[in-house]
Protein backbone atom coordinates (compact mmCIF):
# COMPACT_ATOMS: atom_id res chain seq x y z
CA UNK A 1 0.00 0.00 0.00
CA UNK A 2 0.51 3.59 -0.24
CA UNK A 3 0.23 6.76 0.85
CA UNK A 4 1.81 6.56 4.14
CA UNK A 5 -0.62 3.76 4.93
CA UNK A 6 1.07 0.41 6.62
CA UNK A 7 0.64 -2.54 4.56
CA UNK A 8 0.60 -4.50 8.08
CA UNK A 9 1.63 -8.00 8.76
CA UNK A 10 1.17 -11.30 9.86
CA UNK A 11 3.08 -12.17 13.23
CA UNK A 12 3.36 -15.83 13.82
CA UNK A 13 4.02 -16.22 17.51
CA UNK A 14 4.99 -19.27 19.42
CA UNK A 15 5.20 -20.89 23.06
CA UNK A 16 7.33 -24.05 23.51
CA UNK A 17 7.06 -26.70 26.34
CA UNK A 18 9.17 -29.46 26.76
CA UNK A 19 11.11 -28.76 23.64
CA UNK A 20 7.99 -28.99 21.27
CA UNK A 21 5.90 -25.97 19.90
CA UNK A 22 2.73 -26.13 22.64
CA UNK A 23 1.12 -22.74 21.47
CA UNK A 24 0.45 -20.93 17.83
CA UNK A 25 -1.10 -17.61 17.56
CA UNK A 26 -1.72 -15.69 14.40
CA UNK A 27 -2.63 -12.34 13.90
CA UNK A 28 -2.75 -10.37 10.28
CA UNK A 29 -2.25 -7.16 11.86
CA UNK A 30 -3.34 -4.96 8.54
CA UNK A 31 -4.57 -1.48 9.05
CA UNK A 32 -8.53 -0.25 8.72
CA UNK A 33 -8.29 0.84 5.15
CA UNK A 34 -12.29 1.45 5.30
CA UNK A 35 -12.17 4.33 7.75
CA UNK A 36 -10.23 6.59 5.06
CA UNK A 37 -13.23 6.10 2.57
CA UNK A 38 -16.17 7.18 5.00
CA UNK A 39 -17.55 9.91 4.10
CA UNK A 40 -16.06 10.66 0.75
CA UNK A 41 -17.55 10.86 -2.71
CA UNK A 42 -18.47 7.60 -3.35
CA UNK A 43 -16.74 7.83 -7.19
CA UNK A 44 -13.41 9.73 -5.42
CA UNK A 45 -13.13 6.22 -3.20
CA UNK A 46 -13.45 3.98 -5.81
CA UNK A 47 -10.78 5.53 -7.35
CA UNK A 48 -8.71 5.82 -4.11
CA UNK A 49 -8.63 2.22 -3.22
CA UNK A 50 -6.12 1.02 -5.94
CA UNK A 51 -4.16 3.18 -5.05
CA UNK A 52 -3.66 2.21 -1.44
CA UNK A 53 -2.99 -1.50 -2.07
CA UNK A 54 0.20 -2.30 -3.55
CA UNK A 55 -0.51 -5.54 -4.18
CA UNK A 56 -3.78 -6.98 -6.37
CA UNK A 57 -4.21 -3.48 -7.30
CA UNK A 58 -6.18 -4.34 -10.16
CA UNK A 59 -8.58 -6.42 -8.52
CA UNK A 60 -9.08 -4.02 -5.37
CA UNK A 61 -9.88 -1.61 -7.81
CA UNK A 62 -12.40 -3.86 -9.95
CA UNK A 63 -13.57 -5.07 -6.60
CA UNK A 64 -14.36 -1.35 -5.61
CA UNK A 65 -15.95 -0.14 -8.56
CA UNK A 66 -18.60 -3.30 -8.85
CA UNK A 67 -19.41 -2.60 -5.47
CA UNK A 68 -20.26 0.74 -6.13
CA UNK A 69 -21.92 -0.61 -9.16
CA UNK A 70 -24.40 -3.04 -6.94
CA UNK A 71 -24.90 -0.40 -4.36
CA UNK A 72 -26.39 1.78 -7.22
CA UNK A 73 -28.75 -1.03 -8.44
CA UNK A 74 -26.75 -2.87 -10.85
CA UNK A 75 -25.71 -6.69 -10.60
CA UNK A 76 -23.14 -8.04 -12.22
CA UNK A 77 -23.21 -12.20 -12.56
CA UNK A 78 -20.11 -14.16 -11.88
CA UNK A 79 -17.44 -13.93 -15.47
CA UNK A 80 -14.03 -14.21 -15.78
CA UNK A 81 -12.12 -10.67 -15.65
CA UNK A 82 -9.47 -10.53 -18.22
CA UNK A 83 -7.79 -7.37 -16.58
CA UNK A 84 -7.95 -9.32 -12.61
CA UNK A 85 -7.33 -12.65 -14.33
CA UNK A 86 -3.86 -11.29 -15.69
CA UNK A 87 -3.04 -9.91 -12.66
CA UNK A 88 -3.54 -13.29 -10.65
CA UNK A 89 -1.59 -15.30 -13.71
CA UNK A 90 1.02 -12.74 -13.19
CA UNK A 91 1.20 -13.64 -9.08
CA UNK A 92 1.25 -16.78 -9.87
CA UNK A 93 4.11 -16.54 -12.43
CA UNK A 94 6.34 -14.62 -9.73
CA UNK A 95 5.77 -17.09 -6.55
CA UNK A 96 6.63 -20.42 -9.36
CA UNK A 97 9.60 -18.63 -10.95
CA UNK A 98 10.84 -16.20 -8.69
CA UNK A 99 10.40 -17.71 -5.32
CA UNK A 100 9.65 -21.21 -5.31
CA UNK A 101 12.93 -21.88 -6.73
CA UNK A 102 15.26 -19.85 -4.42
CA UNK A 103 12.91 -21.16 -1.09
CA UNK A 104 13.63 -24.88 -2.89
CA UNK A 105 17.92 -23.73 -3.03
CA UNK A 106 17.74 -22.88 -6.98
CA UNK A 107 18.21 -20.29 -9.03
CA UNK A 108 15.14 -17.40 -9.78
CA UNK A 109 14.25 -18.08 -13.42
CA UNK A 110 13.93 -14.15 -14.33
CA UNK A 111 14.62 -14.25 -17.74
CA UNK A 112 11.17 -16.76 -17.84
CA UNK A 113 9.22 -14.68 -15.78
CA UNK A 114 10.02 -11.49 -17.38
CA UNK A 115 9.16 -13.48 -21.00
CA UNK A 116 6.17 -15.22 -19.12
CA UNK A 117 4.49 -11.73 -17.72
CA UNK A 118 4.37 -10.96 -21.81
CA UNK A 119 2.82 -13.95 -23.04
CA UNK A 120 0.13 -13.70 -20.67
CA UNK A 121 -0.57 -9.98 -21.33
CA UNK A 122 -0.40 -10.81 -25.28
CA UNK A 123 -2.50 -13.90 -24.90
CA UNK A 124 0.44 -16.34 -25.94
CA UNK A 125 -0.84 -19.50 -24.38
CA UNK A 126 1.07 -21.78 -26.22
CA UNK A 127 4.44 -20.21 -25.38
CA UNK A 128 2.88 -20.48 -21.58
CA UNK A 129 2.42 -23.45 -21.94
CA UNK A 130 5.72 -24.78 -23.04
CA UNK A 131 7.50 -23.10 -20.22
CA UNK A 132 5.49 -24.93 -18.39
CA UNK A 133 5.72 -28.30 -19.50
CA UNK A 134 9.89 -27.74 -19.43
CA UNK A 135 12.13 -29.54 -17.68
CA UNK A 136 13.05 -26.87 -14.64
CA UNK A 137 9.64 -26.83 -13.65
CA UNK A 138 9.61 -30.79 -13.33
CA UNK A 139 12.65 -30.44 -11.10
CA UNK A 140 10.76 -27.89 -9.24
CA UNK A 141 7.86 -29.85 -8.60
CA UNK A 142 10.38 -32.74 -7.59
CA UNK A 143 12.23 -31.02 -5.05
CA UNK A 144 9.00 -29.39 -4.12
CA UNK A 145 8.30 -33.56 -3.37
CA UNK A 146 11.48 -33.81 -1.19
CA UNK A 147 11.04 -30.80 0.93
CA UNK A 148 9.98 -31.56 4.40
CA UNK A 149 6.12 -30.60 4.49
CA UNK A 150 3.36 -30.78 6.26
CA UNK A 151 -0.23 -32.82 6.32
CA UNK A 152 -4.21 -31.25 6.55
CA UNK A 153 -5.55 -33.37 9.66
CA UNK A 154 -8.60 -31.38 8.63
CA UNK A 155 -8.81 -29.06 5.85
CA UNK A 156 -11.41 -26.38 5.85
CA UNK A 157 -12.18 -24.55 1.99
CA UNK A 158 -13.93 -22.26 1.11
CA UNK A 159 -16.46 -23.20 -1.34
CA UNK A 160 -16.75 -21.68 -4.48
CA UNK A 161 -19.11 -18.64 -4.48
CA UNK A 162 -20.49 -15.40 -6.28
CA UNK A 163 -21.43 -12.04 -4.88
CA UNK A 164 -25.30 -13.13 -4.87
CA UNK A 165 -24.79 -16.87 -3.26
CA UNK A 166 -22.44 -15.14 -0.52
CA UNK A 167 -25.53 -13.42 0.30
CA UNK A 168 -26.97 -16.62 2.03
CA UNK A 169 -24.21 -17.23 3.88
CA UNK A 170 -23.18 -13.53 4.82
CA UNK A 171 -26.27 -11.22 4.29
CA UNK A 172 -24.41 -8.23 5.38
CA UNK A 173 -20.77 -7.39 6.50
CA UNK A 174 -19.34 -6.24 9.44
CA UNK A 175 -16.22 -5.22 11.26
CA UNK A 176 -15.48 -8.46 13.21
CA UNK A 177 -16.31 -10.28 10.16
CA UNK A 178 -13.47 -8.62 8.63
CA UNK A 179 -10.90 -9.22 10.68
CA UNK A 180 -12.10 -12.52 11.13
CA UNK A 181 -14.11 -14.52 8.65
CA UNK A 182 -15.44 -17.64 8.66
CA UNK A 183 -17.63 -19.97 6.76
CA UNK A 184 -20.34 -21.56 8.60
CA UNK A 185 -19.09 -21.11 11.96
CA UNK A 186 -15.60 -21.83 11.28
CA UNK A 187 -12.13 -20.71 9.51
CA UNK A 188 -11.91 -21.66 6.20
CA UNK A 189 -9.38 -21.00 3.52
CA UNK A 190 -9.23 -19.40 -0.15
CA UNK A 191 -7.25 -19.14 -2.70
CA UNK A 192 -6.07 -21.51 -5.76
CA UNK A 193 -6.00 -25.02 -3.39
CA UNK A 194 -9.92 -23.85 -2.45
CA UNK A 195 -10.82 -23.21 -5.95
CA UNK A 196 -9.58 -26.77 -6.91
CA UNK A 197 -10.62 -28.59 -4.23
CA UNK A 198 -9.94 -32.04 -3.83
CA UNK A 199 -7.57 -32.12 -7.54
CA UNK A 200 -4.04 -32.42 -6.06
CA UNK A 201 -5.28 -35.60 -4.14
CA UNK A 202 -5.57 -36.20 -0.37
CA UNK A 203 -2.26 -37.70 0.19
CA UNK A 204 -0.51 -35.03 -1.43
CA UNK A 205 1.31 -32.40 1.41
CA UNK A 206 -0.17 -29.38 2.39
CA UNK A 207 2.71 -27.09 1.19
CA UNK A 208 3.02 -29.12 -2.07
CA UNK A 209 -0.38 -29.06 -2.64
CA UNK A 210 -0.94 -25.58 -2.32
CA UNK A 211 1.85 -24.83 -4.91
CA UNK A 212 0.73 -27.45 -7.31
CA UNK A 213 -2.58 -25.67 -7.58
CA UNK A 214 -1.55 -22.46 -8.53
CA UNK A 215 0.49 -24.56 -11.52
CA UNK A 216 -2.79 -25.87 -12.04
CA UNK A 217 -4.45 -22.43 -12.70
CA UNK A 218 -1.32 -21.21 -15.14
CA UNK A 219 -1.92 -24.56 -16.97
CA UNK A 220 -5.17 -24.14 -17.61
CA UNK A 221 -4.97 -20.85 -18.73
CA UNK A 222 -2.48 -21.88 -21.05
CA UNK A 223 -4.12 -24.77 -22.39
CA UNK A 224 -7.66 -22.48 -22.83
CA UNK A 225 -9.65 -24.70 -20.43
CA UNK A 226 -9.72 -22.17 -17.31
CA UNK A 227 -13.82 -21.59 -16.37
CA UNK A 228 -15.63 -19.31 -14.41
CA UNK A 229 -14.58 -19.50 -10.92
CA UNK A 230 -10.71 -19.45 -11.71
CA UNK A 231 -8.64 -16.35 -10.35
CA UNK A 232 -10.37 -13.17 -12.18
CA UNK A 233 -13.62 -14.45 -11.52
CA UNK A 234 -16.12 -11.42 -10.35
CA UNK A 235 -19.24 -10.46 -9.46
CA UNK A 236 -21.41 -8.16 -7.64
CA UNK A 237 -25.24 -7.96 -6.33
CA UNK A 238 -27.15 -4.94 -4.66
CA UNK A 239 -27.89 -5.95 -1.19
CA UNK A 240 -31.70 -5.91 0.08
CA UNK A 241 -30.81 -3.12 2.26
CA UNK A 242 -31.42 0.54 -0.07
CA UNK A 243 -28.32 1.64 -1.50
CA UNK A 244 -25.97 -1.24 -0.84
CA UNK A 245 -23.90 -3.26 -2.95
CA UNK A 246 -21.08 -6.30 -2.98
CA UNK A 247 -18.46 -7.54 -4.91
CA UNK A 248 -16.50 -10.65 -5.08
CA UNK A 249 -13.44 -10.79 -6.84
CA UNK A 250 -11.14 -14.37 -7.52
CA UNK A 251 -7.58 -13.04 -6.86
CA UNK A 252 -4.75 -14.87 -6.91
CA UNK A 253 -4.43 -15.82 -3.11
CA UNK A 254 -8.05 -15.87 -3.02
CA UNK A 255 -11.61 -14.54 -2.21
CA UNK A 256 -11.79 -10.65 -2.35
CA UNK A 257 -14.73 -8.89 -0.75
CA UNK A 258 -15.64 -5.68 -1.02
CA UNK A 259 -19.29 -3.95 0.59
CA UNK A 260 -20.07 -0.51 -0.19
CA UNK A 261 -23.12 1.30 1.74
CA UNK A 262 -23.95 4.58 0.30
CA UNK A 263 -25.74 7.99 2.24
CA UNK A 264 -27.08 9.73 -1.02
CA UNK A 265 -23.42 10.09 -3.34
CA UNK A 266 -21.29 9.53 -0.47
CA UNK A 267 -19.70 6.52 1.21
CA UNK A 268 -21.59 5.70 4.64
CA UNK A 269 -19.92 2.74 4.92
CA UNK A 270 -16.74 0.41 3.59
CA UNK A 271 -16.22 -3.02 4.32
CA UNK A 272 -13.07 -4.89 2.78
CA UNK A 273 -12.53 -8.63 3.42
CA UNK A 274 -9.21 -9.88 1.59
CA UNK A 275 -7.69 -13.07 1.38
CA UNK A 276 -5.19 -12.76 4.00
CA UNK A 277 -7.58 -12.82 6.66
CA UNK A 278 -9.05 -16.36 5.51
CA UNK A 279 -6.14 -17.28 5.76
CA UNK A 280 -3.87 -16.68 8.22
CA UNK A 281 -7.13 -16.55 10.69
CA UNK A 282 -6.44 -17.25 13.91
CA UNK A 283 -7.80 -20.68 13.48
CA UNK A 284 -6.53 -21.60 10.22
CA UNK A 285 -4.48 -23.88 9.26
CA UNK A 286 -0.71 -22.78 10.48
CA UNK A 287 -1.19 -23.70 14.21
CA UNK A 288 -2.32 -27.78 12.91
CA UNK A 289 1.31 -27.61 11.08
CA UNK A 290 3.16 -26.00 13.58
CA UNK A 291 1.88 -26.96 16.91
CA UNK A 292 4.10 -30.79 18.31
CA UNK A 293 6.89 -29.66 16.27
CA UNK A 294 10.34 -29.88 17.36
CA UNK A 295 11.36 -26.73 19.18
CA UNK A 296 15.24 -27.37 19.73
CA UNK A 297 16.35 -26.02 16.49
CA UNK A 298 14.89 -22.12 16.17
CA UNK A 299 16.42 -21.88 12.85
CA UNK A 300 14.82 -25.01 11.73
CA UNK A 301 11.93 -24.11 12.93
CA UNK A 302 11.83 -21.04 11.38
CA UNK A 303 12.63 -22.03 7.95
CA UNK A 304 9.78 -24.75 8.14
CA UNK A 305 7.60 -21.83 9.39
CA UNK A 306 8.96 -19.51 6.72
CA UNK A 307 7.69 -22.36 3.91
CA UNK A 308 4.13 -22.59 5.82
CA UNK A 309 3.86 -19.21 5.33
CA UNK A 310 4.84 -19.01 1.72
CA UNK A 311 2.46 -21.89 1.16
CA UNK A 312 -0.74 -19.53 2.06
CA UNK A 313 1.21 -16.17 0.24
CA UNK A 314 0.23 -13.55 3.15
CA UNK A 315 -0.23 -10.16 0.78
CA UNK A 316 1.80 -8.61 3.45
CA UNK A 317 5.04 -9.49 5.65
CA UNK A 318 5.26 -11.66 8.23
CA UNK A 319 6.65 -12.15 11.21
CA UNK A 320 7.96 -14.49 13.93
CA UNK A 321 8.00 -14.01 18.05
CA UNK A 322 8.49 -16.31 20.99
CA UNK A 323 6.14 -16.23 23.82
Amino acid sequence: MTTGIDAGCVRLSLRSDNGRVSEVRVASERPAVAQYLRGRPADDAVRLVPLLFALCGQAQGRAAALALAAARGMEYPAQLDPAIQREALRKHLWRWLLDLPVQLGEAAMREEFVAAVGWVSGGQRNELAALLNDSRIEVLRQRLAATEDASDLAQHLLPSLDARASLDCWPRLDADFCRTPHWQGAAAETGAVARRQGSAGATTPAFAARWLARLAELRDWANGSERVGAGGTASAVPLKAAASGRALVETARGLLMHEIVLDGELIADYFIVAPTEWNFHPQGPLPGWLIGRDAGDHEALHAFAARAVAALDPCVRWELEWL
